[in-house]
């Protein structure tokens, strides 16, 4: 007989000589019956639940090297599904296994250009066949993830004269890499080990092409955009030239500065009055990095700041205030920092949604607080 109940009581301590913690269950009426006292019963405890998940056995969740996936089956092959790597700007982001394969190749130049001119690890380089060193680089990382701290001794006894230090940096501008989990997976940590991308998914890359279908989902999550803006966001030259090519293709406007904006056909163009609802954005969010002209999101007045570990919020559609988590122990703090005094209806949402953001991020804390500083 099986019956449903809820848990009223978990006693705070366990039998010492069973090392059993008692639960109490609550019962309804109608199903006692036939239920007597000194019965056994084996009991299956729901501790969280998920809508709409999909369940995986554990023993699915595997990898080489102890690196953790979940393979998905198509046509008796697997494949895997989204990957963080280095894309953007040289950052990493978290993209899909299409995505990898398709806009590393465009954004290729970039990465080149960062290695050489934006950071001091090209000029390790000097004097050394590079091709050989990728050669060299990729055999490691196929062979099992490995760090940038574990290449070290590989490369310094390879290239002695060299140092292994700053070539294993340029290696990972060199290599189109891919971190490998658990790190990156959401609410987990691990090693920072990379592999190669092809090696991770098990497919090659896209052949290159031209950015223009990139440039149009760029337009379709950021526009309306002018060149500077599509530049700022991918790192590419000659937007121009690509939005000029894709014009036929767009609508444009013109900016109170006599600007000439491109956005795709049919993307929605609230009325400016519609107030904007308060938003909590990450660091890095691609909404604060991909224009040029940051006044149209940013407010002036607001200066940057360089401590790592705060994200944004948004008042009105403008960055008005900054935010962090804070744990300790069992407790969690959500600092928010405005820039200027609030109004107070604006205050009062900032601190709801901050709430709500502090029980997304923080389900497990035996405490949560949220303190919006005074400006």
């Amino acid at each position: 007989q099986q019956v449903a109940g809820r848990i009223r009581r978990v006693f705070p301590s366990a039998d010492s000589a069973t090392r059993l913690v008692p639960v109490e269950v609550a019962l309804s009426g109608a199903q006692l019956n036939g239920l007597r006292p000194g019965y056994t019963v084996r009991a299956t405890l729901a501790l969280d639940k998920r809508d709409n998940a999909l369940l995986v056995p554990s023993r699915a969740v595997s990898g080489p090297a102890g690196a953790r996936a979940v393979y998905i089956v198509r046509g008796g092959l697997v494949e895997r599904r989204a990957v963080r790597m280095g894309l953007l700007r040289a950052t990493l982001h978290l993209v899909t296994a299409r995505d990898a394969l398709t806009l590393r190749p465009i954004i290729e130049p970039v990465t080149q250009r960062t290695l050489y001119s934006q950071s001091p690890f090209g000029r390790a380089l000097a004097g050394l066949d590079v091709d050989e060193l990728k050669a060299f680089a990729s055999r490691l990382l196929e062979e099992q993830p490995r760090t940038r701290a574990e290449l070290i001794p590989f490369l310094g006894e390879r290239w002695p004269d060299h140092d292994a230090g700053q070539l294993s940096y340029a290696t990972m501008y060199l290599l189109p890499l891919v971190q490998v989990t658990p790190r990156g997976l959401w609410g987990q940590t691990g090693r920072s080990a990379f592999t190669t991308v092809e090696h991770w998914l098990g497919r090659s890359f896209e052949p290159v092409t031209q950015p223009d279908e990139m440039v149009m989902r760029y337009l379709a999550a950021f526009g309306p955009a002018t060149p500077a803006d599509v530049r700022a966001w991918s790192g590419l030259a000659g937007m121009r030239e690509v939005l000029e090519r894709l014009r036929p293709r767009l609508r444009t406007f013109g900016d109170d500065r006599g600007r000439e904006l491109f956005d795709v056909p049919g993307a929605p163009l609230p009325d400016p009055d519609i107030a904007a609802p308060v938003r909590f954005l990450p660091e890095y969010d691609n909404i604060l990095l991909g224009h040029d002209d940051r006044g149209r999101i940013v407010s002036s007045g607001v200066s940057p700041w360089t401590e790592v570990g705060w994200g944004s919020v948004l008042v009105d559609g403008f960055g008005s205030a900054r935010w962090k988590m804070e744990r300790d122990r069992g407790a969690a703090t959500l600092l928010v920092e405005p820039f200027g005094k609030l109004p107070r209806a604006a205050k009062d949402e900032v601190a709801e949604e901050a709430a709500k953001l502090l029980t997304f991020l923080a389900p497990d804390a035996g405490s949560g607080d949220v303190r919006v500083r005074p400006y």
